[in-house]
Order: structure tokens, then C-alpha cells, then sequence
């Protein structure tokens, strides 16, 4: 359908889809038919290479070669590999970044380096709205710590002038996966340095849909999900990043054997491997990292400067549609219309939220719901068009008027939201 009348014409839209630099990419990319997908936040569409390049390593790798793969088809070298290929879209030189494990086992381990190199200092600075695996992460490991440390909670706003000569770890989401806010990165870090605290950089929702420097801000340590804007797929490997300074001096508490620097001399006695290599734990999911190596490697084709305008862009009509089609509904906007306070999605709330997206998901909408009344829409570059926001809005409009949402079916809430 059609949206609204407005006064931005459907005509222009499809001439910005004709106009769009990145367009050839949509076709890397299976979206199905009828649906209009604004979750890429959550979990990256399918690249098209996938199955085939997944085929053949069960098919030639694992059938064929077996164990003669960890050489031949380089199955050992994929976390120091895929790492650096990652390291290209977030502004590392090769050597400081490493795929493995999940975000959250990457959380604890960078977490208990950096507060083991912070002699003194007790205090793990973070915000009350950060995802909550990397707040129970950090409850997790000052308990395990006992009193000697502390989780200090202070909102966005405050959390620079709040940096003190007590902090240890300042550990924050970039982009903030509820509203979309986005933190200033450099001056973060910078008066992090300051007053002596280090800083995790959680990138799960910048990583892959904008440019990210984290050598350029002198970043200390990052993590970052592999199965949202990296299309890695569901449950697909993390990856953390160490800056090149810090590696001869920290450990990290997860001494598994592929983090040992002779892994198959099979020692009794741990030996840290050189450099990034220490992060490891144990053995890498080699089909996840294949599929996951697929969805980096066509991020790697596309310009992240023209991702993020095209992103920008994207947010900035879909804002501009909500305000002009769905007035009256008592839908209010959560992502900052700056520029640069926001990342690559944009947030409503509304106390019927829940149904809200569950009408829209029924109507071939996808989007999804963060507690406790967020609908969320996030625009990927790569397989997102102009016209897709068009006729999303007009989907939610449509359902604004008519109550649609007013269901029993779409208020009965599921297990995942």
C-alpha cells in the first residue's frame, strides 16, 4: 500500500532508491518476499553466499579433509583471520582484534584484565539503561571479586563528568540498544585517560553499520556481536578487540587451551600465548565462524561512510513520516534527532508497544519490542530501501487508525520480543 498524503512524494522516494549508491547490494542479501525487515539490529539478513560456502566446508572440509582441515582449509588460523578482517571496519590495525566465544564471555574476560591492571582503583563505571548482559557480566564478576570493587550506575548524560581518579573501567555500549543514542566515543575515552580509567567499548550495535576508530580514539578494550549488522547468523561468534598496547602486560581469566601459546605441546602448566591470541579459550565453532566470515566479507565490499549517510538518511525520513502520518496515537519519539547522537535505528514508545509490533509483524513489518514499551526499527544500509520506510509507516498508520493492535493474539507476549 501507499502511505499518507505527505509532503515528500512516493515518486521521490523510489528516484532516492534509483539514486542510492549501495542498491546492488540488496541483492547479496535473501530477504523474503513480502517483507519489510527492520531487525537487522537484532539478527542480520541472510547473505546469499552462505549455503554454498557452508556446503562446501561440511561437504570438502569437514567430509572430506577431517581433521587434515585445522591445516588445510585453515580452520586453526579463522579467529586471528576473521579478526582482523573485522578489525578493518572498526578502525584496527591487524593484530588487536580476535573472533571467539559469545559477547558476553568476551565482556568477562576483558573485564577482569582491565580491572586486574587498575591496582588501586575500584570502581566499574557503566549506565543503568546498558544491555544487561554486560551489567550482569559485571555484577557476576564483583561478586566473584568481593567487595573490593563496585558497579557504579550513572545515565548518559552524566557519565563523563561522573569519570573520577576512583574509576577503574568505564564499560558502555556505544549506540544504546533501547533508544539509539550514541555516546561520544573520543571524549569518553579521552577523559577516561585523563583521570587514569580504561575503557570496554561494547559495539554490538555500531560494528558494521557505521564507521567505528577505535585505534584513531585510543580505544582500550571492545567486544562486539557477530549475528547483527556482521550477518554472521543466529548464535554467531563475537569478537573483542585489545589495543596493541596493553598486550604484554594483561591476562584474562579464561585460560583455555587455544589461548596458550603452544597449544598442542599440551603442557600442565598454562603459558599465555603472544599477543591477541591469549584471548582465546577454547576451541572456535568453525561452521559459525564460516558463515559469519560470509556475512564480513560483503561488509567489506561496501563503503561504511556512504552506509552511515544512507543510514542517517533512512532515520531521518522514517522520523519525518511517523511525525507527519501517526499524530494523535501517543507515540513519542526515544531516538535523538541529532545526527550525531544516534545510531542506526530509531526508537518509539507507546504503552501498548508490545501489540503494536506484533500487528506490524503480522502485516509482513518486522521490528521488534525492548521492554518496556519500545518499538524498535533498525535500518541496515546494505537491505533496507527508501521505499521500505515508505511503506512501513503507511503499515503503522494504517494500524494506528484501525486499532489493529487491539487484539488478544498480538498482547499475549512470547518468550523472545
Amino acid at each position: 500500500m501507499e502511505s499518507k498524503l505527505t509532503t515528500i512524494s512516493y515518486e521521490a522516494i523510489r528516484e532516492m532508491d534509483a539514486n542510492d549508491p549501495l542498491k546492488a547490494f540488496r541483492e547479496k542479501f535473501y530477504v523474503p518476499e513480502g517483507v519489510l525487515y527492520f531487525d537487522g539490529n537484532s539478527l542480520g539478513a541472510l547473505p546469499k553466499g552462505v549455503e554454498a560456502r557452508l556446503g562446501e566446508a561440511v561437504r570438502q572440509e569437514w567430509g572430506n579433509g577431517l581433521i587434515r582441515s585445522w591445516i588445510g582449509a585453515g580452520w586453526y588460523d579463522m579467529p586471528r583471520r576473521l579478526g582482523d578482517k573485522i578489525g578493518r571496519l572498526v578502525g584496527a590495525k591487524p593484530g588487536q582484534v580476535v573472533v571467539a566465544d559469545s559477547t558476553s564471555v568476551n565482556l568477562f574476560k576483558v573485564l577482569a584484565a582491565a580491572l586486574k591492571l587498575q591496582v588501586g582503583k575500584s570502581v566499574i563505571l557503566s549506565e543503568p539503561d546498558n544491555f544487561p548482559t554486560d551489567l550482569y557480566m559485571a555484577q557476576g564478576l564483583v561478586e566473584l571479586l568481593g567487595s573490593a570493587h563496585e558497579l557504579r550506575l550513572k545515565w548518559a548524560e552524566e557519565i563523563i563528568d561522573a569519570i573520577d581518579t576512583q574509576t577503574a573501567v568505564v564499560m558502555l555500549t556505544h549506540v544504546n540498544y533501547r533508544t539509539g543514542w550514541m555516546h561520544d566515543m573520543k571524549a569518553i575515552t579521552k577523559r577516561a585517560h585523563e583521570m587514569g580509567a580504561l575503557v570496554i567499548w561494547d559495539l554490538a550495535h555500531s560494528a558494521g553499520a557505521m564507521p567505528v576508530e577505535l585505534d584513531d580514539v585510543e580505544a582500550d578494550f571492545a567486544i562486539g556481536c557477530g549475528y547483527k549488522y556482521l550477518n554472521g547468523g543466529p548464535g554467531a561468534p563475537a569478537f573483542v578487540y585489545v589495543a596493541e598496547r596493553h598486550q604484554a602486560r594483561f591476562s584474562q581469566p579464561l585460560a583455555g587451551w587455544m589461548g596458550h601459546a603452544q597449544p598442542f605441546s599440551f603442557e600442565w602448566k598454562y603459558e599465555p600465548a603472544e599477543g591477541i591470541s591469549r584471548y582465546l579459550a577454547g576451541t572456535q565453532a568453525v561452521l559459525s565462524m564460516t558463515a559469519l566470515e560470509c556475512g564480513v566479507d560483503v561488509m567489506l565490499e561496501a563503503d561504511l561512510q556512504a552506509m552511515r549517510e544512507k543510514s542517517l538518511v533512512m532515520s531521518d525520513l522514517f522520523m519525518r513520516l511517523v511525525e507527519e502520518q501517526c499524530k494523535g496515537y501517543d507515540l513519542k519519539l526515544v531516538t535523538p534527532t541529532e545526527r550525531e547522537q544516534r545510531g542506526s535505528q530509531v526508537c518509539l514508545s507507546h504503552p501498548e508497544g508490545y501489540a503494536m509490533m506484533q500487528a506490524l509483524i503480522a502485516r509482513g513489518v518486522i521490528g521488534d519490542f525492548r521492554a518496556p514499551d519500545i518499538l524498535r526499527f533498525g535500518f541496515t544500509p546494505l537491505y533496507v530501501g527508501y521505499e521500505d520506510i515508505w511503506k512501513a509507516v503507511g503499515i503503522l498508520a494504517e494500524i494506528l487508525e484501525t486499532r489493529a493492535w487491539d487484539n488478544a493474539a498480538f498482547k499475549a507476549r512470547a518468550k523472545v520480543t
